[in-house]
């Protein structure tokens, strides 16, 4: 009888599973639960179906050639081996790929980062920079070789010639075209290489477009100081890029076009505006000729010595107009002085005197109006109209009541 250690029968069992071909590169078919990645990089989940459920381990180097980021509830199928791990004593898959069951890992990728980005705010318009109206110059952010370069050069050269183009040669497809993008429209900002950024590419599958669809290009256009034109394909083909730049193309030909004013339309317009210009000036002229002539017409300045004349008899009529108002107001400043003199002497105490009464005062001036105010033997001055006379009292007499 053989009595074995918990470790050695786990070992046993493990060898036993990794010795069965068909659990070595199985494929799975299940719904993610339980789903976790920790900061190692490692993921643990499960999967399960409607009769079980089996637990999975996905080690951070495969977990890092995932196009999409793995969900609970999502349905895939995996591709792995079954094997124990003998501490736990428990048997389960470890995965080395995994595809969505039924949607491409691309689309849900593309879903997944949207979704993320636009929460964060990076589609916002309100981020969005105008386009310089006569860029001094313009960086290429695309292939050197590629077709769409070419076309682009040749377009900014014909509508633009004054602008310089920057080519920033990278590749645009394969596992480093993405970082090498967002290097270069980093590049482009750090050291004010150009007022405008186009990057793009000419057109392909999903997957050839794929470098545009990744988070760091997106990011690198969003942080970007300079406006970011994205020409990524054709009309149809729609990439993240084309959300976090500023103006999107539907090719990269046209990309070219938004990002330079035509000369040769710029040049109409500006003869176009020469001959309003000119025609607003001739009816300006010939209005202020039509006024001019007008006022020339004018008495005032056909027989100046009219106007004059005109002026010399309104003056004169005013003067007259003075001098009539200035006797008036004498021969009634008269009046009213000769009336009120009247009305003064009428009250004056000299016409009661001219009619034979006389004022009696005594010695220190002051009027007597009562006998009983002097005594017999005082003297008083007795003013008449003509002189004055000083008198003894010798008698009083009072009045009786």
């Amino acid at each position: 009888m053989n009595v074995y250690t918990v470790t050695e029968l786990n070992l046993i069992i493990k060898k036993c599973l990794d010795g069965i071909p068909e659990l070595n590169g199985a494929f799975v078919r299940g719904e993610i639960s339980n789903c976790k990645q920790y900061p190692s990089g490692h993921w643990y989940f499960s999967l399960k179906d409607e009769g079980g459920a089996i637990r999975c381990v996905m080690f951070r180097r495969e977990a890092s050639s995932l196009k999409f980021r793995p969900e609970n509830g999502m349905s895939v199928i995996a591709e792995g081996r079954v094997s124990v791990y003998p501490r736990d004593g428990q048997y389960q898959f470890y995965c080395s790929g995994m595809q969505p069951d039924g949607v491409g890992a691309l689309h849900i990728a593309y879903e997944q980062l949207v979704k993320k980005l636009g929460e964060q705010g990076l589609f916002d318009k309100e981020h969005k920079k105008p386009l310089p109206r006569f860029p001094e110059r313009v960086a290429l952010v695309t292939s050197g070789a590629g077709a769409a370069v070419r076309d682009m050069i040749r377009i900014l050269g014909k509508r633009f010639p004054l602008a310089k183009v920057i080519i920033m040669p990278v590749r645009v497809q394969g596992e480093q075209a993405a970082s090498e993008i967002a290097a270069a429209i980093k590049y482009a900002n750090r050291y004010s290489v150009a007022d405008v950024i186009i990057t793009g590419r000419g057109g392909g599958s999903l997957e050839d477009l794929w470098a545009f669809n990744e988070e760091p290009v997106a990011r690198a256009i969003y942080e970007s100081d300079i406006p970011v034109i994205s020409a990524v394909g054709h009309e149809p083909d729609v990439t993240i890029s084309d959300f976090t730049a500023d103006v999107r193309a539907s090719t990269p030909s046209n990309a070219a076009e938004l990002a330079v004013t035509d000369t040769g339309e710029m040049i109409s317009w500006l003869r176009g505006a020469a001959a309003s210009i000119a025609r607003a000036q001739t009816r300006t002229i010939s209005s202020l000729r039509q006024v001019l002539g007008a006022v020339a017409a004018r008495r005032e300045f056909s027989s100046p010595m009219n106007y004059v004349q005109e002026r010399r008899v309104a003056l004169d009529h005013l003067s007259r107009g003075l001098t009539s108002g200035f006797d008036r107001c004498i021969s009634d400043s008269r009046r009213r002085y000769t009336a009120l003199a009247a009305s003064l002497d009428a009250l004056s105490p000299l016409k009661v005197l001219a009619r034979g009464y006389s004022v009696v005062r005594t010695e220190d001036g002051s009027v007597v109006r009562d006998s009983s105010a002097v005594n017999a033997g005082e003297n008083v001055m007795v003013s008449l109209s003509r002189g004055e006379l000083r008198c003894s009292i010798l008698e009083t007499r009072h009045e009786r009541k």
